[in-house]
């Protein structure tokens, strides 16, 4: 019989829309929250010889999700090099330490949107088993891109309806838990194709998306300009991933009978907002950064479905950053509760893990996060993460969190 744990804090969300819980406790057995509410009744149904942690000044919420990381990807100024110079022995070490960052900033789950010879699925295998220290991760594998596309040199080219769905089932195949594609360029690939412009056909979308969710899989879109935008909804894609509208011209069209179909067809969006959002505004100006930031805002007044991805790995990104890049959202105008509904109950139904993670309800994993301060004054209290507990493993922030176990050799 395991130990259990009784963690007490003097505030609770037990999701981001339900009242505030005051002195409150969560119970858990192994890997599952067995209560969660006010410390009197949680604190009765604990059977002898608990094990407590107490933070009477602290606010628990759920464990925050990540929705668009690249654990291959160094956050250096040219993490395109970096990897190429990185065999994936090494690189494999250090996407090890990238997720612990993420566990360390209260990241319980993220979402690895492409990688190198499956190495984030290696590493989602290694977690889950106890070999090593990190959050729940839900790995795309290898992007699937168009010849010399974006991304190309993660290995997943494809062309043609056939070869696309090849790829995807190949991906399946390797056990990926999503299938990434890149409908458009991007600005990390210097070679390929502008960032507006769309890479794939509609047919080899809808070739991609047909034969993901033939496999069960879900699909995400990695999509700058409208066009690439328009074809991703129309293939019937699950997330839109960066979604900024972009033209030729380098304008922005956002076009309400898309927006329309967005709400309509609960396509999710991940804006990935870079964790520097901040100094990028301030060095454009109130006026430009408003302008530039628009889409997002008027996404957001139309209520599309918006959820919280940092894009981590791509330059000065870091994998520390979700708390910074989640004010962008109080920014656009959703109010707090909503914010951190993008980084838990609402990313959770995204990703189609919404049965057992983003809430703190019995039975539900035991993935939560406990804050110095509470977020619904200030989100800024999102930085100060006290404790993080993952599936049921309690870690506090700077612990040494190395392997528990030896790793297996890579093949």
């Amino acid at each position: 019989m395991t130990e259990q744990l009784l963690i007490t804090a003097g505030h609770m969300l037990l999701t981001p829309d339900a009242p505030q819980v005051d002195d409150a406790a969560v119970l858990i057995d192994g890997p599952v929250i067995v209560a969660a509410g006010s410390r009197a009744t949680v604190q009765a149904q604990a059977r002898p010889g608990y094990r407590t942690l107490s933070f009477p000044d602290a606010t628990v919420l759920p464990g925050l999700i990540n929705s668009h990381v690249h654990l291959a990807f160094d956050a250096g100024p040219d993490p395109v090099t970096s990897l190429h110079e990185s065999d994936d022995t090494a690189l494999l070490t250090a996407m090890e330490s990238r997720a612990r960052q993420l566990l360390n900033s209260g990241v319980t789950t993220a979402r690895d949107l492409g990688d190198r010879n499956g190495l984030a699925i290696r590493l989602r295998d290694d977690i889950a088993a106890g070999r090593t220290i990190g959050p729940r991760i839900l790995a795309a594998g290898t992007p699937l891109t168009s010849h010399r596309g974006h991304c190309w040199f993660l290995g997943g080219e494809a062309q043609g309806p056939n070869q696309i769905r090849e790829a995807v089932r190949h991906q399946a195949r390797q056990g990926a838990d999503v299938i990434k594609v890149m409908a458009t360029g991007g600005g990390l690939t210097a070679d390929g194709p502008p960032i507006w412009a769309l890479q794939f056909t509609a047919e080899e979308l809808t070739a991609a998306v047909e034969e993901a969710h033939h496999a069960g899989l879900p699909v995400a879109a990695h999509a700058h300009g409208t066009g690439g935008i328009a074809a991703a909804i129309a293939a019937g894609v699950d997330t839109i991933e960066h979604c900024t509208w972009m033209t030729e011209s380098g304008g922005v069209d956002l076009r309400e009978d898309l927006v329309a179909r967005l709400l309509a067809e609960d396509i999710h969006v991940c804006p990935a907002t870079h964790p520097n959002w901040h100094a990028f505004a301030e060095r454009i100006g109130p006026e430009r950064a408003h302008e530039v930031f628009s889409p997002a805002r008027r996404m957001a007044e139309r209520g599309v479905r918006l959820i919280a991805g940092t894009d981590a790995g791509v330059p000065r990104s870091g994998f520390d950053g979700l708390a910074s890049s989640l004010e962008f959202f109080e920014y656009i105008g959703l109010s707090r509760r909503d914010v951190i509904a993008a980084a838990t109950t609402e990313a959770a139904r995204a990703l189609r893990i919404d049965g057992d993670t983003g809430r703190l309800y019995p039975g539900y994993r035991a993935d939560l996060v406990v804050l110095g301060a509470n977020p619904l004054d200030d989100l800024k209290a999102l930085h100060d993460v006290r404790l993080v507990v993952m599936g049921g493993h309690a870690h506090s922030r700077g612990e040494n969190n190395t392997r528990r176990g030896r790793a297996r050799p890579l093949s």
